[in-house]
């Protein structure tokens, strides 16, 4: 099968399309033929190995996982012993922890994240709809957000931000989205109270004060977002911080009665799947997709998604 490959870190060059042996469904796992994936900021993350201490997980001198790609949309090819939930010709997407979604096969467990993708959907439309929902998801849950309550998403375009303010609107919190320009529009599309303007307005200017203040993009501080916060308010973030911070804070935080930092970390459950295929089904969220390229161009998806100007996700057609 043909697979986007790499062997050291680095740059997106260091990825080669390459012919590799196809791997073969064990014990309740899916063989599927991937039809779409995509490449994000994990994928990036990984590539080039930044931070640094991720190589403790990813392999420290050379990367354990040649094949990247957590997100796939594609055909049930085969299925290994004890399968029960899917059959041969059943479309699915979902995640790969451990990656391997950039390739022709990849193998995932019956009872990992994978789902059904709903009727009337392409494998296109929903490859991106798990990795920055995920995150999303898992920021609301943890912070124990309701509806009703009022929360500012800084990087609303991006594909965490971008579903952090469906799923928020879908539980009934209030939201403020913050976005670049090109983006207000898109944002407002989907579903929020209030657009604010980062190019024009300093969103930390604002009068109103929020319960929670969700930095989808890992570009703002607790330093900065804490006068918004109303008392015992949250910040949530995805990224640790130039100085890694945000490792600190969510203890030291904690320990006095007022604002908090929080890092949550992203729950991976097929139940989490299941609940975003469920939204996406019936239009409660969609996954925002800026361009389409073919894995035939995937150092070029990598170039683009490093500039950091994506809107939404970046889709990968395979085959």
């Amino acid at each position: 099968m043909r697979a986007a490959v790499r062997t050291r870190y680095g740059p997106p060059e260091v990825v080669r399309l390459s012919d590799v042996p196809a791997p073969v469904a064990g014990p309740k796992e899916l063989r599927v033929a991937v039809r779409a994936t995509t490449v994000n900021r994990t994928d990036c993350g990984t590539l080039a190995a930044k931070p640094f201490f991720i190589r403790a997980f990813t392999g420290l001198v050379r990367p354990r996982a040649t094949i990247l790609g957590n997100e796939f949309a594609g055909l049930v090819e085969a299925v290994g012993p004890g399968v029960t939930r899917f059959s041969e010709g059943d479309r699915v997407f979902g995640y790969c922890p451990r990656f391997g979604a950039h390739a022709e096969l990849v193998c995932v467990p019956e009872h990992g994240m994978v789902a059904p993708i709903p009727a009337g959907l392409s494998f296109a439309e929903v490859a991106p709809g798990i990795e920055g929902a995920h995150y999303a998801l898992s920021i609301i849950r943890k912070a124990g957000i309701r509806g009703g309550q009022d929360v500012l998403v800084y990087g609303a375009t991006g594909a965490i931000g971008s579903a952090a303010v469906q799923l928020l609107v879908d539980i009934g919190a209030k939201v403020t989205a913050v976005c670049g320009t090109a983006g207000i529009e898109l944002v407002r599309g989907l579903g929020a109270d209030r657009v604010i303007d980062r190019e024009t307005v300093d969103f930390t200017q604002d009068d109103q004060r929020y319960d929670a203040v969700v930095d989808a993009v890992g570009k703002s501080s607790f330093r900065r977002v804490r006068p918004l916060l109303k008392p015992g308010g949250l910040f949530l973030t995805t990224d640790l911080g130039p100085w890694s911070q945000n490792l600190v804070l969510p203890v030291a935080t904690r320990l006095g009665r007022g604002r908090r930092v929080m890092l949550p970390f992203p729950i991976e459950t097929q139940e989490i799947v299941e609940y975003l295929r469920e939204r996406i089904a019936d239009g409660r969220f969609r996954p925002v997709i800026d361009r389409h390229f073919r894995l035939e161009q995937i150092v070029d998806a990598y170039r683009y998604v490093q500039t950091g100007n994506k809107v939404g996700n970046v889709v990968i057609t395979v085959g």
